[in-house]
């Protein structure tokens, strides 16, 4: 029984330790991780902030591994992968949800819509029917803060 609390012990200090390293979610980066919330990749524990954001790196763990070592910030979002081997993946030209209210990345699997001939991407499905109460007071929002470039080629 001691060796068995011993290794508990080590795991969760183990765990901890990549968590110091790790501050933010790398879906909102923004957000401080929860250690109880996490992936594998690789064989690398990720950790998120909530349930959302799991369910967001499972739809394209590999995008969101690769957009949250894109992220300009302080530290890298993710410094348990420094050193590993990233897939080649092109980013959305449209990287965060343009109207959740804690910036959230999007990958090619998120939730569209169509608005004036281009897809916007969406965090969530419930972020469209915010986005069509008012989808022109949304897309003006969303344009002032820089959030859809993809309309920035007209």
């Amino acid at each position: 029984m001691k060796w068995f609390l011993t290794a508990l012990c080590c795991m969760t200090l183990s765990l901890s330790a990549v968590a110091d390293d790790q501050k933010l979610c790398p879906v909102m980066p923004e957000l401080e991780v929860d250690i109880e919330e996490s992936v594998k990749y690789k064989d690398i524990e990720i950790f998120m902030c909530c349930a959302s954001c799991v369910r967001a790196w499972e739809l394209n763990p590999d995008y969101y591994a690769v957009a949250a070592m894109s992220v300009e910030s302080e530290k890298p979002l993710l410094p348990q992968l420094d050193g590993v081997e990233l897939p080649e993946i092109e980013l959305l030209k449209q990287r965060y949800c343009p109207i959740n209210r804690t910036p959230a990345i999007v990958c090619p699997e998120s939730p569209t819509v169509e608005y004036k001939g281009k897809t916007i991407y969406f965090f969530k499905a419930s972020n469209i029917r915010r986005w069509n109460r008012d989808p022109e007071g949304s897309f003006k929002k969303a344009r002032e803060a820089g959030l859809l470039p993809q309309f920035d080629e007209d």
